[in-house]
């Protein structure tokens, strides 16, 4: 990976894994839009910024310090998915998966915004999803100014746990108004601690997810994966069953993915939402 920076641009070259498209659009994250020309913009925290590709450069919008605080990190920009897609290529099917996933990256999201996302995902559709999580930043986020658009900070655990399960009718989450209060209150109250969870193991971090109402193992395994990081997480959704089904009939591990085990999910679920075979 080759680095360069000018005025308020980072310029990276030299980097084969990573797809603007792919990673904002597998199903990982919610906050993402591109406009007409395909320029994605996005938040992380209280920090915005625009990501694009030309050619066989990837641009984005900020500068040097801003992008070694912030955005290196947020991309996982130090692991070689080179080396894992190659790892996860353990048949036909898996390196036929990897290879059309190649460019995707599993973002390093802020944990309380990924516990809420997947919480409001359960039963849900992307374009659903999108849609409640829009309205709950716009409802109860900060706005901030950036390149002439108003965006809207997700709100934190504090001022989400503060209201009632009417007070959240406007973002139209039905029943999941309840579990995002609990949640929030739990963290809040310092009942689940999202800091802690990242160094209890993925066995401790299930258990103590799944003590909240609404979180059962899907929901856990996509928290711990995009929250926190534990990348042999592998969740079982509609998706990655039917894969399994019609690949794998006889008995499956996701242990044969090792600790990239959550990495090939990606690519599987990618792999099969467009439509592949």
């Amino acid at each position: 990976m080759k680095l360069e920076f000018k005025n308020n641009l980072t310029e990276i070259t030299e980097l084969e894994d990573f797809d603007p498209v792919k990673i904002f659009e597998c199903g990982q994250c919610f906050r993402w839009r591109p406009d007409d020309s395909g320029v994605y913009t996005g938040l992380f925290r209280n920090h915005a910024v625009s990501v694009w590709r030309e050619e066989e450069k990837i641009l984005i919008g900020c500068d040097r310090e801003t992008f070694e605080a912030v955005w290196h990190d947020y991309f996982d920009l130090d692991r070689d998915y080179a080396a894992i897609r190659s790892a996860v290529g353990i048949d036909e099917y898996m390196k036929k998966a990897a290879e059309f996933g190649k460019g995707i990256r599993i973002l390093r999201q802020d944990r309380w915004e990924a516990l809420c996302s997947f919480i409001i995902s359960q039963c849900n559709n992307i374009p659903r999803i999108r849609k409640i999580i829009e309205a709950l930043c716009e409802n109860f986020g900060e706005p901030m100014e950036f390149e002439g658009k108003t965006l809207f900070t997700f709100p934190p655990a504090e001022r989400i746990a503060a209201l009632t399960p009417s007070e959240l009718e406007p973002i139209r989450c039905g029943y999941r108004a309840a579990y995002i209060i609990d949640a929030a209150r739990a963290v809040t109250e310092g009942r689940l601690d999202l800091e802690q969870l990242s160094s209890a193991g993925f066995e401790g971090a299930i258990k103590a997810l799944k003590s909240i109402s609404g979180i059962g193992d899907k929901v856990a395994s996509c928290i711990v994966l995009f929250g926190l990081q534990m990348l042999d997480a592998f969740p079982m959704d509609v998706w990655i069953k039917r894969v399994l089904k019609e690949n794998y009939p006889d008995k499956f591990s996701p242990s044969v993915f090792g600790k990239y085990a959550g990495i090939a999910q990606q690519y599987m679920f990618f792999y099969a939402r467009s439509g592949q075979k």
